[in-house]
């Protein structure tokens, strides 16, 4: 018997309880972004599948809360939020976009050989796979400047909102924060999970080509699905239904 989610709500996941579901979506967002990027997502997503949105803190109703300064303090606590905040054993699939691909792989680390915590697959978008200390990474994007350039280039439109003046003082902190993560993030080795991996990416993202998905083959044993959507990096809001069609194919 499932009893996912009491009252919709718990303080690191969101969602809205689909009784008779088979198997669990969870959704996390992107560097800045929120469980309210995915709001819609249930209602296009089949009833057999449930769909959970990570509400990472520092952002919107969790406003007041630090957000989390390194890779491993995130995943860890989303981790042990998926352990014990959600009491029933149905299966999980992970989405992830942009910086979620890179929370979600860390995630299904952790979870991959738990007892009553089946994962079936992870679908990453928007990112290429972590890189490892021996692999040269970008320059950080230390400014606010640098990195209101860097999402204007990705979204051109959702960047609108950092240019508000009441808004902009709220929502800047977590995207900093979230860009001093991915910095910083450089996992000693990549680790192979034992479920399949769905790569999915824009047609002209700026920042992660379609050649750049091929590397999450380096992160499984069960083989990676490459799947191009037109559009640039935030390809997932005109191609909504696109992408969701796809992704319930897959858990079919």
């Amino acid at each position: 018997m499932t009893a996912p989610l009491p009252d919709s709500r718990t303080r690191w996941l969101r969602g809205v309880s689909a009784p008779g579901a088979r198997i669990r979506l969870v959704c996390f967002p992107h560097a800045g972004g929120a469980a309210g990027f995915f709001h819609d997502w249930a209602a296009l997503t089949p009833p057999e599948i449930e769909v959970v949105s990570v509400q990472y803190p520092g952002r919107q109703d969790r406003l007041s809360e630090p957000c989390a300064t390194t890779m491993e303090e995130l995943a860890d606590a989303i981790a042990t939020a998926l352990l014990h905040e959600v009491d029933d054993d149905l299966p999980l699939a992970f989405f992830g976009h942009s910086m979620g691909s890179s929370v979600a792989y860390e995630v299904a680390r952790r979870l991959e050989d738990v007892p009553g915590r089946t994962l079936t697959r992870l679908i990453v978008s928007g990112r290429t796979r972590p890189r490892v200390p021996q692999e040269q990474a970008p320059r950080p994007l230390g400014t606010d400047t640098e990195i209101l350039d860097h999402v204007r280039r990705l979204d051109p439109e959702g960047a609108a909102v950092y240019e508000h003046p009441a808004l902009r003082p709220v929502i800047m902190p977590a995207l900093r924060a979230d860009f001093g993560l991915l910095a910083k993030y450089r996992p000693a080795r990549l680790h192979r999970l034992g479920v399949p991996v769905t790569a999915c990416g824009g047609d002209r993202d700026p920042a992660c080509t379609i050649e750049d998905l091929s590397a999450w083959a380096d992160v499984t044993t069960e083989g990676l699905d490459v799947r191009a959507f037109e559009g640039n990096h935030f390809y997932l809001n005109p191609r909504r239904e696109e992408l969701i069609a796809l992704i319930a194919s897959l858990l079919s």
